[in-house]
């Protein structure tokens, strides 16, 4: 298929097809089509991902299903078979003689959200709503994904004035902070000398940049399952282990921990599946849940809690419990550097406000790859682009401004292009 080049029609393509974490096919090969023919060495799946890293990986029946869905939508057979078992990170490079590597990261997946049809959707209006029930792009990533292609675009052009090694990373499963570690752990990020992240919206307005996103919290994200055992419900209850009612007590119980003096919390249990029959006792039950904390110490006490909370509910019904870490985020601080490198780029593009720092509201598996740069020498940094949106990120009627479109291209092509 020919994928359209407009910064704003390449948004509204990709917000019609939304995949989730490791299931991007579609988005990926697209992606990995369009650096190659920009000029971009292109590597993807296993060449750039560590699979021992991978949490929640879907199932190989997933995997064939969205494989084979991404083919009847235009995907590129060719990346496909480049992408076995869910490994959808694509990175596309070029060089220009001596320089820096620079190095800017877009994530790709949707969410499990079902998008609204209201008449005052935006998206159902114009006919680009998500064509995948119970699927959406309610956090921005589809624009993300266009605005680093239309940057890569615009960068690899003859007059674009850079030098050194310029890296774009498209990253799957942010959702759930399990996309970025297996590319870290595979050593992309090594030899960055500069490293941006960026978001759209995050109640930032229109018209606004913020030369950093801070207040990234500390996350684990946990499966929970409860295993009891079966027994008539009537006849005989007392020969029966209930799991239903193990994962029934420990909600309430997960709310009701204490808040923390030394750190912002919270917690969110945002699935509970149990039970077979009305007449059975319920042998199964599965929460997902997610812990978040402003500080690592927070964290590891919000954990704490949780686990004797969960352990302490299975005693009750005497069940069992086994909690599976599904995700896991970091906090991170942008370099000085990196935000002065920003203020410059916006201020001899855009007629932009610009803020120094603004609170992203939750977290972002980028701190990873941050991290990582950082440590090894180079600088880091998150920025966030003012977007007006519709409703909060992860609801049904998610939409935002698309005019933050052509600005975050202009902002970023010239970050890259500003002297060294």
């Amino acid at each position: 298929m020919t994928f359209p080049h407009d910064v704003t029609a390449m948004r509204r393509d990709l917000h019609s097809f939304p995949e989730t974490a490791f299931l991007e096919y579609r988005t990926a090969s697209l992606v990995a089509q369009r650096l190659t023919e920009l000029g971009y060495s292109v590597r993807v799946g296993p060449e750039i991902m560590s699979m021992n890293d991978v949490r929640g990986l879907p199932t190989e029946e997933d995997i064939q299903a969205a494989q084979k869905d991404a083919l009847a939508n235009g995907a590129d057979p060719f990346w496909l078979k480049r992408m076995p078992g869910g490994q959808t990170a694509v990175c596309g490079e070029i060089r220009r003689g001596e320089g820096p590597v620079v190095a800017l990261r877009f994530d790709m997946d949707a969410l499990p959200v079902h998008e609204s049809s209201s008449s005052h959707h935006s998206p159902a209006l114009g006919n680009f709503r998500s064509r995948h029930e119970g699927r959406m792009h309610a956090c921005g990533h589809d624009g993300h994904t266009a605005i680093g292609l239309a940057v890569a675009e615009k960068l690899s052009r003859p007059e674009a004035e850079w030098k050194g090694t310029l890296r774009f990373i498209f990253q799957p499963a942010e959702e759930g902070g399990r996309g970025a570690q297996p590319i870290v752990s595979s050593g992309l990020l090594d030899d960055v000398d500069r490293f941006l992240a960026t978001h759209l919206g995050c109640q930032l307005p229109s018209g606004q940049i913020a030369l950093t996103a801070d207040g990234f919290l500390w996350a684990e994200k946990w499966n929970v399952t409860f295993t009891g055992k079966a027994a008539h419900a009537a006849m005989c209850p007392e020969e029966g282990r209930n799991a239903l009612l193990a994962a029934a007590i420990a909600v309430p119980g997960l709310y009701a921990l204490p808040r923390d003096g030394q750190s912002d919390t919270r917690i969110n249990v945002g699935l509970l599946q149990a039970g077979r029959a009305r007449n059975v006792i319920a042998d199964q039950a599965y929460l997902e849940l997610e812990l978040r904390a402003s500080t690592r110490e927070g964290l590891s006490r919000l954990t704490d809690g949780a686990t004797r909370t969960l352990q302490g509910a299975a005693l009750t019904q005497g069940v069992e419990v086994k909690i599976d870490i599904y995700g896991t985020a970091i906090s991170a601080q942008s370099d000085p550097e990196i935000m002065e490198r920003l203020r410059d780029a916006i201020l001899g593009t855009e007629s932009a406000a610009v803020i120094q720092s603004w609170p992203i509201g939750g977290g972002d598996d980028a701190t990873f790859m941050m991290q990582r740069v950082q440590e090894r020498g180079g600088k880091a940094g998150y920025c966030l682009f003012g977007a007006d949106i519709t409703a909060p990120h992860h609801a049904s009627l998610f939409d935002f401004d698309e005019t933050v479109l052509h600005r975050a291209v202009s902002v970023l092509s010239k970050f890259v292009e500003l002297p060294a």
